[in-house]
């Protein structure tokens, strides 16, 4: 096996990790199904089939030259005197399990990479352990290479049998309900926008979709990271492989495949996994000097010492796999571990950079607020029956799609059951005016002043506390409610900004197209001094490029159109994925999947450890490998000791980097102890 195969497997176990356990078959003969789907909706993520069969004829013929060799060292035993043929088995052992060392070496010759400079090294040692004979050495090198990379891919960062747990997730048998309303079983690639599909308690959702009829409670966690299960019923949306948890649900398929919210996960991982750290990236640049230094060191102990032993030991030593793994293993590590918690890393450059973050720049609506109205007041009439009031407001509201009436549905579903009980005929939407209809008790209308006043002689005031948009509620020409309305904030920004603050970032700005009042309104409620209103997009990129002339690092937080110029300007950006448009979500360097602004510090606080842990791991690998070096030059090491001491490093940086994840299992375990149990609705 070549360091640049195990490499790449590791980086796919790490970016796998992030799903690790999240799997659901739903009937064993569809397992070949299953496989071959998740294989195409993650193709980045796990080893393809090529790939496996190369490691797996690669540890074949490490054992078959073990093998040989443990014969060649055995013979002079068995048959006295007789060394010739042990040395003829150890060179059979040598060859053998050269044909890779010398492909992965040609190939890095090829394609020129830092990992390359490995199978480059090990295929030199053979050559010079040829030259002078030892074909013991030339066959344990490649032997004890192999099945340390073997080991290192069942290391922390995750199993094989992982990798395609994320494509798992939405692979299986699904209940479709055909034209005539019976119920077909078919493969999950079969499923189409537009299908109605029926989702069983325990069972997973197979895709993007909006729920149609039943009501439950459904577990995100596997895609957006968030801890509690969230309510679903009729009109809800719902993600393709999270699990239904208490109730049936008949679902209508919106988006499959690499245009659903688990394809678009799978992108952000490739492309996460494919950028190198930057540290690599300047490591690259110098591999070939690299190469010509570590030959020349060679050659200087063969001159001095005479000794071809140790001549061959250097070469092994400066394998630098521990310092080629440093950066990568670290970022990838990082990126598995955000996407556990539902923030996705575009790559591992941005895990860096997150973590040089000392001020932010954030948007208002969507951002900071839900991005949609909510009632927020309401002011009865006297003698008004509330609960029948609402209801019949509710009933009304179902008749138009306005943002307002959309609202008053969302806020009276618990009065829904009453709301279709009313005795309402003839509904219909008065375009910009509001809704009208017949009723038992006279006719009714709900919206705008304009349209009240045509039913109500002498139309009361609204409540002068009601300075946003409004919208009343008329029956039998006597006003019986005001509704007010407002973008509200959302229930956790006061916690985020807060913590960004412990975080150390008290430069904040609010950047917004809102007016003024309300800017400065919301942004009083959070603590945030300063307000920039009424920006048009190229006033939020002047104030961003403003930042970072002033030498600030500023973290770019939006979700809309409006935003797109800042999010790419600024030195590190976030996107809220859930209600964000697709432009800004592609534009961003973080996109949070469950628009959770308690994931802004989490996000800094990653960065920062990733940082940390990088530069220990660096510094690990690099005296690690000098030490290493240093030792064979003097003849202390042998070339096959050294070897062994290689793979060590290699397993201590790995190791140094799982911390990251352990570190996020127990953060979330102590999560879910501290999270009140949800109750079945």
């Amino acid at each position: 096996m070549t360091m640049n195969t195990q490499t790449e497997a590791l980086e796919r176990d790490a970016a796998s990790a992030a799903h690790d356990g999240m799997q659901y078959d739903a009937h064993y003969e569809a397992h070949e199904a299953h496989e071959a789907h998740a294989d195409h909706l993650a193709p980045g993520l796990a080893m393809s089939a090529e790939e496996r069969r190369a490691i797996t004829r690669h540890t074949l013929l490490a054992l078959i030259s073990g093998g040989l060799l443990l014969l060649s060292l055995a013979w002079p035993h068995l048959v006295q005197g007789d060394a010739t043929l042990a040395q003829l088995l150890a060179a059979a052992a040598s060859i053998v399990v050269a044909p890779p060392v010398f492909a992965g070496a040609w190939h890095s010759l090829k394609s020129p990479s830092l990992h390359g400079v490995t199978d480059r090294l090990i295929a030199l040692a053979m050559l010079g352990a040829w030259a002078v004979g030892d074909m013991t050495t030339a066959a344990l090198l490649p032997i004890v290479m192999t099945f340390g990379h073997a080991l290192e891919e069942r290391s922390v960062l995750g199993s094989q049998e992982a990798i395609r747990a994320l494509g798992r997730l939405t692979s299986g048998i699904v209940r479709r309900v055909s034209a005539t309303g019976a119920i077909e079983e078919v493969a999950y690639d079969a499923l189409r926008p537009g299908d109605l599909v029926d989702v069983l308690p325990g069972a997973r959702i197979p895709a993007d979709g909006c729920v149609r009829e039943g009501r439950s409670s459904v577990d995100n966690g596997p895609i957006t990271g968030e801890s509690l299960p969230q309510d679903a019923a009729e009109g809800a949306s719902v993600y393709g492989g999270a699990i239904n948890l208490d109730g049936p649900l008949r679902v209508e398929v919106t988006q499959v495949g690499e245009a659903s919210t688990l394809g678009k996960v799978v992108e952000l991982m490739q492309r996460a996994e494919a950028a190198k750290p930057p540290i690599t990236q300047a490591l690259e640049r110098y591999m070939d000097a690299y190469l010509a230094l570590v030959l020349l060191i060679a050659a200087i102990v063969w001159f001095v010492s005479a000794n071809a032993s140790a001549m061959l030991a250097v070469i092994v030593a400066a394998c630098p796999c521990a310092l080629v793994l440093a950066a990568p293993a670290t970022a990838i590590a990082g990126i598995a571990a955000g996407a556990r918690r539902g923030m996705l890393f575009r790559n591992a450059a941005f895990l860096d950079k997150i973590a040089e973050i000392d001020s932010l720049v954030i948007d208002k609506t969507g951002t900071l607020t839900h991005g949609e109205l909510r009632v927020t007041q309401m002011a009865w009439q006297p003698g008004v029956n509330e609960a029948r009031a609402r209801a019949l407001a509710v009933r009304l509201a179902q008749g138009s799609a306005h943002p307002v009436c959309r609202a008053l549905v969302r806020d009276g579903l618990n009065a829904e059951a009453e709301a279709q009980a009313q005795d309402v005929h003839d509904l219909r939407e008065l375009r910009g005016l509001g809704v009208h209809a017949n009723t038992r008790n006279g006719e009714a209308v709900l919206g705008r002043d304009e349209l009240l006043a045509q039913y109500v002689d002498a139309l009361p005031s609204a409540p002068a506390e009601f300075d946003g948009p409004r919208a009343g509620l008329v029956q039998n020409g006597k006003l019986l409610a005001w509704f007010g309305f407002a973008d509200t904030l959302r229930a956790e920004a006061r916690e985020a900004l807060a913590d960004l603050r412990a975080l150390g970032i008290a430069r904040e700005a609010l950047v917004t197209g809102d007016r003024a009042d309300v800017a400065h309104k919301l942004a009083a409620q959070v603590g945030i001094a300063t307000v920039v209103a009424q920006a048009l997009p190229h006033d939020k990129l002047d104030y961003v490029l403003r930042e970072i002339d002033a030498g600030h690092h500023p973290l770019v937080v939006g979700d809309g159109l409006n935003d797109v110029l800042a999010i790419k300007a600024g030195s590190t950006s976030v996107a809220m994925g859930e209600r964000g448009i697709d432009i800004a979500v592609a534009s961003a360097d973080v996109v949070l999947l469950a628009d959770d602004l308690r994931r802004l510090p989490d996000c800094i606080r990653l960065g920062r450890r990733c940082r940390r842990i990088a530069t220990a791991n660096a510094a690990i690998g690099l005296t690690w490998t000098v030490a290493v070096i240093a030792l064979a030059a003097l003849g202390a090491l042998g070339a096959v000791a050294t070897a062994i001491l290689h793979n060590v490093g290699t397993f201590v940086v790995i190791a140094n980097a799982g911390r990251l994840l352990r570190r996020e299992d127990h953060e979330q375990h102590a999560t879910s102890r501290r999270t009140p149990t949800h109750e079945p609705s």
